[in-house]
């Protein structure tokens, strides 16, 4: 498996990954899926910032992928990123996440990101939590029935790991 940037001839399997989420899962608080060209949109914004976005290829195909956003769009916030990460149907329990992952927590410390935030959608997706929890992400809070997908409530977990020298010194880069 290789792990590399994301190009605009992956986004049609990207898009397909995402929408299976979107209809099937609880991950994604999103309701309706995604067209490629509004996924196109979502990965141009990321890509201008510039932030990773990653993607996992096995034999050519694309397996999951990953990306980094600013938590916030305030200034303020150009030091903390949030993540997002998806694997194909019929791929969890193969590493690919943590794979992705990893990748991109090396990429955005590298660019001088000092805190990754996980928003994870629905307290009962624990393969989501394990991995965040097994790449050192602590928990730092639960939101009560935020979300209404699938006919139930929804909570959002939020999850946060320290990049590089964290608060331990003034920081550069992400300007």
């Amino acid at each position: 498996m290789q792990i590399r940037p994301c190009t605009p001839a992956d986004l049609s399997a990207v898009t397909a990954i995402y929408q299976h989420h979107v209809l099937h899962g609880s991950g994604s608080f999103e309701i309706e899926p995604p067209d490629l060209t509004e996924m196109t949109h979502r990965y141009d914004d990321v890509i201008s910032k510039p932030l990773p976005y990653l993607v996992a290829i096995l034999d050519d195909a694309v397996l999951g992928y990953a990306y980094a956003n600013f938590f916030r769009p305030r200034p303020a916030y150009r030091f903390c990123v949030e993540n997002s990460v998806y694997v194909a149907q019929n791929t969890t329990q193969k590493g690919i996440g943590r794979a992705l992952m990893t990748e991109l927590m090396r990429q955005c410390e590298v660019l001088g990101a000092r805190q990754m935030v996980a928003v994870i959608g629905d307290s009962a997706n624990k393969a989501s939590i394990s991995l965040h929890t097994s790449l050192g992400f602590s928990h730092t809070g639960q939101l009560q029935a935020t979300g209404w997908k699938h006919n139930r409530w929804l909570d959002t977990v939020l999850m946060q790991k320290t990049l590089g020298l964290g608060n331990e010194s003034s920081p550069s880069s992400l300007n």
